[in-house]
């Protein structure tokens, strides 16, 4: 038995409206078009969203369309390169007007040193979850470097003078390496700006955080973390499920989807870390065939959808409910005690009288 259904949604406020380290590339390509996605909370690689989020960048060159039709380069490496050689001019202009504000500042006799880096988390996916300290840091900054999993109600917040740089990444597509993620961070703080990482979920958790954490503290450029509700526990608390409880599960783990390449196959990692009363947090083997299991897309934004199943049924009903990334998945005996589970209400009771 399984259910599929999209849960209420209610909010109480409504969205608003809305250098040199650089890598050289050698002609500026066709103009790179917007394609037609299905609704979606977070930023689609080639949207019409994220191209007027980030219009500054693409200034006398971008012409907005809405066609599919559009060409586009067949391979996906060409696209990238065509997009941030579209972004460069704009990027230099902007690194000028900084570093010229940063010598103004020393002439009058100011301490003018490099600007600060905020990583911080936004939750997974609906605004009021973020934290009040994140809120005034997207706020003030100066540059914003985005992922795809920061929902377009959490950027509705960024201040009107702010300037916004999509670096997401998908399976098979990647607007940025990591790498020159790296340097765009280094480019700009060394420029003197407030440069603001935004990352769904908790920026140290799954985030890659640590990693540009390290490089620009090697570089000597001081960064702050702010931490966000990590994915995993806002969603399971937006379903009622106690990722830990009492007798029931004493630990939890959250386990990644997705392998860096040539790492150790994530489906390995969860299948050696079966045990029945800890709560598994993405995909698992071994638990026994009945172990009750939720799938949550989108989860806590207005398309959310859920799947509930035991874990036998569980693969069958992601693919029948046809959901996509970003999907979570939650497994252990605590998705019983959920009131949206769909199967009887003693089976949860049964959990908590075996203790």
């Amino acid at each position: 038995m399984a259910l599929v259904y999209k849960l209420p949604y209610v909010s109480s406020s409504s969205s608003s409206s809305s250098g040199q380290n650089f890598k050289h590339f050698f002609s500026i390509p066709k103009t790179i078009c917007s394609l037609n996605y299905k609704a979606s909370p977070f930023t689609e690689k080639h949207s019409i969203e994220r191209y007027q989020r980030d219009h500054w960048l693409y200034k006398n060159q971008l012409d907005y369309q809405s066609s599919s039709s559009c060409p586009l380069p067949s391979d996906k490496e060409s696209i990238r390169e065509n997009d941030i050689a579209l972004q460069l001019p704009e990027l230099r202009k902007l690194l000028q007007v900084l570093r010229g504000k940063r010598m103004s500042c020393g002439k009058d006799g100011g301490k003018c040193g490099p600007g600060n880096v905020f990583l911080v988390g936004t939750g997974p996916g609906h605004p009021e979850l973020l934290t009040l300290k994140a809120v005034r840091v997207i706020q003030k900054a100066d540059l914003l470097l985005y992922d795809r999993l920061v929902s377009n109600d959490v950027l509705d917040l960024v201040g009107p003078d702010a300037r916004l740089l999509y670096v997401g990444k998908t399976a098979g597509y990647h607007s940025r390496t990591q790498e020159e993620i790296h340097e765009l961070l280094l480019s700009f703080a060394e420029a003197g700006a407030t440069v603001v990482r935004l990352k769904g979920g908790d920026p140290l958790v799954f985030g890659r955080g640590g990693e540009e954490m390290d490089f620009l503290q090697q570089q000597r450029i001081q960064v702050k973390v702010i931490p966000g509700i990590t994915a995993a526990s806002g969603i399971a608390a937006e379903l009622g499920i106690p990722l830990t409880h009492r007798g029931v599960a004493n630990s939890v783990r959250f386990l990644t989807g997705h392998s860096r390449k040539g790492g150790t196959d994530p489906l390995f990692v969860a299948e050696n870390a079966a045990d029945p009363d800890s709560t598994l947090v993405l995909m698992h083997h071994g638990l026994p065939a009945d172990t009750p299991a939720a799938a949550v897309e989108q989860g806590t934004t207005p398309q959310q959808r859920v799947v509930f199943a035991e874990l036998k049924d569980l693969a069958d009903e992601i693919a029948s409910a046809e959901l996509v990334s970003p999907t979570l998945i939650v497994i252990g005996k605590v998705v019983a005690l959920s009131p949206f589970w769909p199967h009887s209400s003693k089976e949860a009771s049964c959990f908590l009288e075996a203790v």
